[in-house]
């Protein structure tokens, strides 16, 4: 197993080997991203020596000399206080590989790869590649509670290879949430994990999978609180307002791939629905307004960066309007437009378009169904905003009046536009 020095990407005697994610995407035929790796019978003082540079404040990790690439010491870690922060970390040079290799989450994650291309898979993670199972490596899985987002979040990225979660770790992630332990899971570390859900092909597999571990309430209650809440079977065959939320979530992530802004908004454009009294049931009037209160709790609790924070409000304050462009009248459109701010930010609309035909076609049978309004949306908002305020104002006019010259413009603008197909 001891790679030899002339082995590329070796460094004098160093046992070195890559790990976690660059040998399982490989496995899995996913184009490689950063590379990991594990150096074995070393000290911090042997491999400043040989020229790495340390970077890690709370365990040895250093960069390649040449590379720059990432190199961990061996550790293995003691759990000693609830929640993720509470291990102790030990890195000294008789940690051996498989130390290493027990303390990491799933066994997919827990593969070693040598120089000479070797496979070290102490827990069997290549056959839970080929069955494409997730499976926790060993009993430490429960001690931190930010592995039941993790699994949630690897869901979302593998579900649609064929993932899925193994029924003795569904079991643990359940006792996870039982325990009350998520609740010490600071919310950067939530909002982390969920960004990269949201990026993912298939974010519905989170919010699935936390729901099965009986995780999800403690971690999004506002969406947790859809499910169950019925809407109008002719507008939404599937009826629950939680798979609706599913749907959507999945259709933004197949109209914008990798697009966590758009990911988020389309996650949140609903919450009003489960405010909606159950003497109101199936209609939601005015759920767009009810669900701007808990959008806010969830974006100040998580610390949810602007750009999503906006997109979200205005997809959850809007969609309906949006779906509504083709009716609207000339005046409204501009004023929808304008409440967007989208004549300084002008992106804003194509991502609101986006996130309202997710909306539309994340319905059961609706998945190809066309969305004219946001094309119309487009077309309208590209005419308003080819009007200057030169074109509009006239000499000798002082503030309001500007204003309402450049309104009117507008409007004229989206008036002769309509009117031209």
């Amino acid at each position: 197993m001891c790679a030899q020095p002339h082995d590329p990407g070796h460094h004098g005697r160093m046992k070195i080997y890559l790990v976690g994610g660059a040998v399982r995407d490989r496995l899995l035929g996913l184009p490689a991203g950063d590379r990991d790796f594990v150096v074995v019978g070393e000290t911090p003082e042997s491999m400043a020596a040989a020229g790495f540079r340390p970077v890690g404040r709370d365990f040895p990790v250093f960069l390649h000399p040449d590379s720059g690439e990432e190199h961990a010491l061996a550790r293995t870690e003691r759990k000693t206080a609830p929640g993720y922060r509470g291990f102790v970390v030990h890195a000294d040079p008789s940690v051996t590989l498989e130390q290493d290799l027990e303390r990491r989450d799933f066994t997919i994650n827990a593969i070693a790869e040598t120089p000479d291309g070797t496979l070290v898979d102490p827990f069997d993670g290549q056959r839970d590649i080929e069955q494409r199972v997730l499976r926790h490596v060993g009993p430490a899985f429960i001690e931190d509670p930010l592995r039941v987002l993790r699994a949630a979040r690897f869901m979302a990225r593998f579900a649609p290879l064929g993932f899925s979660v193994a029924p003795e770790t569904l079991e643990l992630m359940r006792t996870m949430a039982a325990s009350g332990e998520l609740d010490a899971l600071v919310p950067e570390r939530i909002w982390q994990e969920l960004a990269k859900a949201l990026a993912a092909p298939r974010p519905s597999a989170f919010l699935q999978t936390l729901r099965q571990a009986h995780g999800l309430a403690a971690i999004l209650p506002e969406v947790d609180a859809l499910y169950g809440v019925p809407q109008r079977a002719e507008y939404h065959p599937e009826i629950d307002t939680g798979i609706h939320q599913e749907l959507v979530s999945d259709m933004a992530a197949q109209l914008a791939p990798g697009d966590g802004v758009i990911g988020f908004a389309a996650l949140t454009h609903d919450l009003g629905k489960a405010l909606t009294p159950e003497s109101k049931w199936p209609r939601h009037i005015g759920h767009e307004q009810a669900g701007l209160k808990p959008l806010e709790g969830l974006c100040e609790r998580l610390k949810v960066p602007n750009a999503h924070r906006e997109l979200a409000r205005m997809a959850c304050r809007e969609h309906l309007n949006v779906h509504r462009t083709l009716e609207l009248r000339d005046a409204t459109v501009h004023d929808l437009l304008a409440r967007c701010d989208a004549f300084r930010k002008p992106e804003r609309i194509e991502a609101l378009v986006t996130v309202c035909e997710a909306d539309r076609r994340g319905r059961l049978g609706f998945e190809d169904a066309a969305y004219p309004q946001g094309a119309e949306l487009m077309r309208l908002h590209a005419a308003a905003l080819a009007v200057s305020a030169r074109d509009a104002v006239r000499e000798g006019m002082t503030g309001p009046a500007i204003g309402r010259a450049l309104r009117k413009a507008r409007i004229d603008a989206i008036a002769t536009t309509r009117s031209t197909p």
